[in-house]
């Protein structure tokens, strides 16, 4: 009789999601204890599959053993969050960033890059990086989403404060009638 399919959750993060990653992994079951080393290849998404050929449950009367399916989940990261192979993550923008554009370094997985802010951006604004997303073995990566979140300074100096008096004074705009 062939041996029983068996699966086995493998938990990554983002990185290793992003570049691929080696796993040591302790299963225990009817068969008992042993340890099995895994490449889990650049590109796996959360809830993935991966096929283990022959690696379940022992098959009986010499028949052949199951497959060993590993489920991966992608932890939670303080800095990304994944739907699929797109990665989102916030874009801290000063006010004057935002009002009159920038191009803004950001920390991928894949390493640094930089975002094109245009002038006029409100917090909220998805910026895309094509293809900076995780990678995918058989078609298109998925894309890396800067969301905008504008951030004013905790404390100004006499300047700064002049500045925005200045800037309150002269200026005709209401974000509360703008749509």
């Amino acid at each position: 009789m062939p041996g029983s399919d068996q699966e086995f959750e493998a938990e990554i993060t983002v990185e290793e999601a992003y570049h691929g990653t080696q796993r040591s992994l302790t299963i225990t079951g009817p068969d008992g204890q042993r340890t099995l080393d895994v490449n889990i290849p650049a590109g796996v998404v959360d809830g993935q599959r991966i096929r283990l050929r022959g690696q379940g449950g022992r098959g009986t009367g010499g028949a052949e053993p199951g497959d060993l399916y590993l489920i991966i989940r992608i932890a939670p990261h303080p800095r990304y969050r994944v739907s699929g192979r797109d990665l989102f993550a916030t874009l801290p923008l000063s006010p004057w960033e935002a009002a009159l554009g920038a191009t803004v370094p950001v920390d991928t997985p894949g390493g640094p890059a930089t975002v094109n802010v245009p002038p006029g951006t409100s917090s909220g604004r998805r910026l895309r990086l094509k293809g900076h997303g995780l990678p995918n073995r058989r078609g298109e990566p998925g894309d890396f989403y800067a969301e905008a979140q504008i951030r004013v300074p905790s404390s100004l100096t006499r300047e700064e404060r002049r500045l925005f008096e200045e800037l309150r004074e002269r200026s005709t705009f209401d974000p509360r009638r703008q749509r």
